[in-house]
């Protein structure tokens, strides 16, 4: 079997296997955590919150919950997934933002300038810039990477069935993966595009990487009962037997 048509056949299986809420809910995380990244939700000199981060845990408690039932290969395949839905989304977001028109926010403006460039700003909001798409998709996929190896790679050790070994694989992962994910996008797009400078990339990856995880540490609960519940109901079971068996022949 060649290598592309064994990950169409795993993708295939693993997208019957975890449940399609889930995966829905993953990639709408992803699309709308970039969108409402461009809005700031506070601002000082070395400290920046961006309304992403109120989505952006979303899509590490999804991986966390795929990772611990699926393996780490899935909750990477289920992110490149999102990544890739996304990159279309804003490819169709740019093209129709070129298209001409106005949109609804411009008939509420005191007068046509102000509409004009309330419509201008819009279409620059909808329109993401090329290197905000690149910085972002980059950041994403290295920061899976680090989620789902660590995750796994803890989990074997410390994670016994209860709620605290899934507690333990899931925030200190999501800790170390998120700041990844801060700081690559951060140095990639903030630093070379918006003049940041180094100590105020490494400040807003931390602080926005504490926002984050305090975030997924509330919800960290329900992740750990819907992982459990897919374990008693043996959901994905044959993407789980698919992957122990290749693990054998190989």
């Amino acid at each position: 079997m060649s290598a592309l048509k064994r990950v169409r056949e795993d993708y295939k299986v693993l997208l019957h296997g975890v449940p399609s809420m889930v995966t829905t809910v993953f990639i709408l995380s992803v699309i709308f955590m970039n969108l409402m990244a461009s809005k700031e939700l506070y601002r000082s000199e070395y400290f920046c919150l961006n309304c992403g981060l109120a989505l952006s845990w979303i899509s590490f408690l999804c991986m966390d919950c795929i990772c611990k039932r699926f393996g780490p290969k899935a909750a990477t395949m289920i992110s490149i997934l999102a990544m890739g839905v996304n990159v279309i989304c804003v490819i169709v977001m740019k093209l129709l933002s070129l298209a001409p028109g106005c949109w609804a926010a411009y008939y509420s403006a005191p007068d046509a300038a102000t509409g004009d460039l309330i419509t201008r700003g819009v279409d620059s909001t909808f329109g993401s810039s090329w290197y905000v798409v690149v910085g972002s998709a980059t950041a994403m996929l290295l920061s899976t990477l680090v989620n789902s190896g660590l995750n796994h790679f803890i989990g074997k050790r410390a994670d016994k069935g209860s709620f605290g070994g899934f507690a333990k694989r899931s925030l200190i992962s999501t800790c170390i993966a998120q700041w990844v994910d801060n700081f690559v996008f951060s140095a990639m797009v903030s630093h070379v595009f918006f003049g940041w400078n180094w100590t105020q990339v490494l400040i807003c990856s931390t602080t926005s990487m504490v926002v984050e995880l305090l975030l997924e540490a509330a919800f960290s609960p329900m992740g750990y009962r819907i992982s459990k519940r897919w374990e008693r109901e043996k959901v994905g079971q044959k993407y789980i037997d698919r992957m122990q068996a290749m693990q054998v022949a190989a």
